[in-house]
């Protein structure tokens, strides 16, 4: 370990602003950066699923250089824990801390019982690649970030028309709507796990990256069939001048794709964004997705801006 390095463990209640100060300063060079708040911090700590036992706070002669959080996700039924937030002030990288950082969390996650961990980085992060390569991660799944201006939205690209849009209400019957909708329609999907109503209604009601949001339902026949949803951060917009919104999440019931639902559904999401102030939409997506939703992001004009990629080690 680099002289002078200590890993230490997030304090609750007291660690909340050194964690900011370390992201923000770590991730500032992204291009879809924007300062996290400790409004942002209180919304996280407050959902359901919440931890800060992983959480790890890197210290070089007493100053904090960086952060990881070991993450184990108590509602799932297999052994693998989750490896986020790795963020090394620039000043203070090519030190040994990341790699410093993640052998805790390692080590974090197979003393909780965990048999994997998975991470990810960004394909244009080398440093970040070459330090989990060389730990013995290894590659197991690709993800790509999509952009698309909303100048000109397309039609008659093979919409079904006959299908019946609604917007979710903020009751309780919809939340359990909208948690049923998801699980349905994601649970062919790379690690996936039921949410529970709880973390529906966290996400919907809280929104830390989206303050503003919309979700809506498709129906064909009075039957609930599919659901996308469409979000806007104003901090992102105020600090990069950039007005861009988000597909946050669509799907549709498996018995009824390759119809044009889809389509549809996603023409809706973007025409909100528009009707909203909005010249760009971004979304992500599985490129080994069972549904082959890349295809149909790519038909309706979304062009890949990046890649993400998912790595998985053994430490049982």
């Amino acid at each position: 370990m680099t002289t002078g390095l200590k890993i230490r463990n997030f304090v609750q209640g007291k660690d909340e602003e050194v964690w900011l100060k370390i992201g923000n300063e770590a991730f500032k060079e992204y291009d879809d950066f924007r300062p996290a708040t400790i409004e942002d911090m209180e919304i996280r700590e407050k959902n359901p699923i919440f931890d800060a036992k992983g959480m790890f706070i890197a210290e070089l002669n007493g100053e904090p250089v960086g952060r990881m959080n070991a993450f184990v996700d108590k509602m799932r039924e297999d052994k693998k824990g989750f490896i986020d937030d790795l963020g090394v002030i620039p000043s203070f990288r090519r030190k040994g801390v990341g790699r410093e950082l993640t052998k805790r969390a390692l080590q974090s996650l197979k003393e909780r019982g965990m048999e994997t961990a998975e991470t990810w980085t960004r394909e244009d992060k080398p440093a970040c690649k070459g330090l989990f390569e060389s730990m013995g991660f290894e590659l197991i799944r690709v993800f790509s970030t999509m952009k698309r201006n909303l100048d000109s939205l397309p039609s008659n690209i093979g919409e079904y028309k006959k299908i019946k849009i609604r917007t979710m209400r903020r009751n309780l019957d919809d939340i359990k709507l909208l948690n049923w909708i998801v699980n349905e329609t994601f649970k062919e999907h790379f690690d996936f796990r039921p949410e529970t109503v709880e973390e529906t209604r966290h996400w919907v009601e809280n929104r830390p990256w989206c303050d503003i949001a919309e979700y809506f339902f498709g129906y064909i026949d009075n039957r609930l069939v599919g659901h996308v949803g469409a979000g806007i951060d104003s901090k992102f917009i105020k600090y990069q001048g950039i007005k861009r919104g988000w597909i946050t999440t669509i799907g549709v019931i498996k018995d009824l794709r390759r119809k044009g639902i889809g389509t549809s559904l996603i023409l809706h999401g973007m025409e909100c964004l528009k009707s909203k102030g909005m010249t760009e939409a971004v979304l992500g997506v599985d490129d080994s997705n069972p549904t082959k939703a890349i295809e149909l992001y790519k038909k309706v004009g979304f062009k890949v801006l990046y890649k993400d990629l998912t790595y998985l080690k053994r430490i049982a």
